[in-house]
């Protein structure tokens, strides 16, 4: 078996050299021929440089920066193998684990990490947004899923080319893949991995990557399963009417009648809006 290795680089100097070490390591207690492609994304460090002294990889250069998904397309799209692993630049995950993928992959169409090991290190500030966002995916697809985001996973080129023009350029690249294989059945393994303390400095930003992370639940619930989505908003809206009605009479000794009609006219309204995405969805499949 052939594979691609596509690991997309932004300002990572004080890990690249040592993963890809490891990553080299890894491959050659394994019988497969394998490629190393490097994607760096404009880093403004030392990365670019150091990506120059290691042999026998292939570099291809951002000249502007274009996001984590950016970066993977353009690995993905320049890999000469079928079957491709996609891996962080940043020494959180073990190249060991990349055998453990391959093996058995043949009846897959992706084999997924899953961060349940004994040396996981998820950091404390991405565990409520990773939590919720898992909860809302486990409730569009209707399965539990091990792992939503996994940055170490191992897939077929051609699985993942027809989903590169709605798959993301920046954040999220790996939750929308996921959700998409799991919605249109592809068969996907995950396999028990460590995840360990990243190397340099984070660039997660807590308020950006909040307002990114509501933007990534709203999309996936748009593609994945957007009448469960707006049907479950619509019944919240409704809900919510029927405590103003009860206080308003009860407790207010009123009826709000306008605001009760508001929120009643939101529900029906996006209500319609989900069966209009449903119908639009099913068709395009």
């Amino acid at each position: 078996m052939n594979i691609s290795i596509v690991i997309p680089v932004y300002n990572e100097e004080k890990s690249i050299k040592e993963v890809i070490g490891k990553i080299k390591q890894a491959m050659s207690s394994t019988s497969h021929e394998y490629e190393i492609i490097a994607v760096n994304d404009c880093s403004t460090d030392k990365s670019q440089q150091i990506l120059k002294t290691i042999q026998n990889i292939r570099v291809i250069n951002h000249p502007i920066n274009k996001g984590y998904g950016s970066s993977l397309k353009t690995g993905i799209k320049n890999a000469s193998y079928e079957w491709i692993v996609i891996m962080d630049a940043d020494g959180t995950y073990p190249a060991k684990s990349i055998p453990k993928l391959i093996n058995g992959c043949e009846n897959y169409d992706l084999v997924s990490g899953k961060r349940t090991g004994k040396n996981t290190k998820i950091p404390l500030l991405r565990r409520p947004a990773k939590f919720m966002l898992t909860y809302v995916a486990n409730f569009l697809v209707g399965l539990k899923i091990p792992d939503l985001n996994c940055g170490l996973r191992l897939f077929r080129k051609s699985n993942v080319e027809k989903y590169l023009n709605i798959l993301p350029e920046r954040f999220s690249f790996t939750t929308t893949h996921l959700l998409l294989c799991i919605a249109d059945n592809h068969k996907i393994k995950f396999v028990e991995i460590s995840y360990g303390k990243r190397k340099g400095k984070s660039t997660i930003h807590p308020i950006k990557d909040f307002i990114r992370f509501l933007i990534i639940i709203f999309r996936e619930g748009l593609l994945i399963n957007p009448f469960k989505f707006f049907t479950t908003i619509s019944i919240l809206l409704i809900i919510i009417a029927a405590l103003l009605f009860i206080i308003g009479y009860f407790a207010l000794n009123i009826i709000l009648d306008t605001t009760v009609s508001i929120f009643m006219m939101g529900a029906l309204q996006i209500f319609l809006f989900g069966m209009l995405a449903d119908l639009i969805l099913r068709k395009l499949k």
